[in-house]
């Protein structure tokens, strides 16, 4: 009777087992395959092309290719500003709606969500044409107040790119820690502050550890969003190319050897290195978390 509830229970997930294989296994496992084989042409090209089995040929080539790990740097070191800024926002916050009355927050909840229900590329087209010194209101808005800014300058154009992902990240991010604040104990609070503490110490002292995870959680997913950074810098490329340019970001690179240079193997090649670096990435910053925790 057990063994046959067990085998009911399971029977309701192969659903999902069947879209992980299919949509996750299958796709990594092909790409890694395709990752091993190098297209070349014979003579001038006249003569066809043949697919030659090089084993790690391009994942060396890969390694050693230096618009690759630049665009891996560029975006490591955005990353390190704008992810602990949109944290920090999202943060303060949940702590704000934490402090009102429960129908403020519900309010207030849903209207700082609305930017992440919007499509990234619909927001991301929103915001150019805002930073547009031909149509957008803030370039003259600048001028009024004596700012001379253009934000599709090379020293504007990260920036902007960072405002854009934080206005709409922040939401999310506010909503998990948050939730994660409804966790608390109230009577923590009530004790705290019959012992003289202040809000701002409640919220030092209590809250935000007792958030802590969800901080860790939304870092871990900002993270690997960030390595993966593709559709903000590619329109933005539309409007400045001289600015962005085609290896701006490692998905641009990857994206450019696959369907512009058609070099789907080294295209394959080098999808498998960024998984493989996002990995890393996220196990050093759990291992580090997890060990300050301790």
């Amino acid at each position: 009777m057990i063994r046959s509830q067990r085998w009911k229970g399971a029977a309701f997930t192969v659903p999902f087992q069947l879209g992980f294989v299919f949509l996750y296994l299958l796709p990594i496992g092909y790409a890694v395959y395709q990752s091993l084989f190098l297209e070349k042409s014979s003579g001038l090209g006249l003569g066809g092309a043949t697919t030659e089995f090089v084993g790690l040929d391009n994942y060396g080539k890969g390694l050693t290719d230096s618009a690759f790990m630049t665009s891996i740097l560029r975006v490591v070191l955005f990353a390190c500003v704008q992810i602990p800024f949109m944290l920090l926002i999202s943060l303060l916050l949940a702590l704000l709606l934490d402090a009102v009355t429960a129908k403020a927050a519900g309010r207030f909840r849903i209207l700082l969500l609305v930017p992440y229900m919007i499509p990234g590329v619909v927001a991301a087209l929103v915001w150019i044409n805002l930073y547009s010194p031909a149509v957008g209101p803030l370039t003259p808005l600048g001028e009024l107040f004596g700012f001379d800014w253009n934000f599709f300058s090379p020293s504007m154009v990260w920036p902007a790119i960072g405002n854009l992902l934080t206005w709409h990240g922040i939401g999310y991010n506010m909503v998990i820690i948050y939730a994660a604040l409804q966790g608390v104990p109230r009577e923590l609070f009530e004790a705290a502050r019959l012992d003289g503490a202040s809000e701002l110490r409640i919220a030092l002292s209590i809250k935000i550890p007792f958030v802590r995870g969800a901080l860790v959680l939304t870092a871990l997913l900002s993270i690997i969003q960030m390595l993966q950074i593709f559709n903000e810098p590619a329109l933005f490329r539309n409007v400045t190319p001289e600015t962005v340019s085609d290896s701006f970001t490692p998905i641009m690179i990857i994206y450019n050897q696959a369907f512009n240079a058609a070099n789907y193997h080294y295209a394959a090649a080098l999808s498998v290195l960024l998984a493989l670096i996002l990995g890393l990435a996220s196990f050093l910053f759990y291992r580090l978390t997890s060990r300050e925790a301790d």
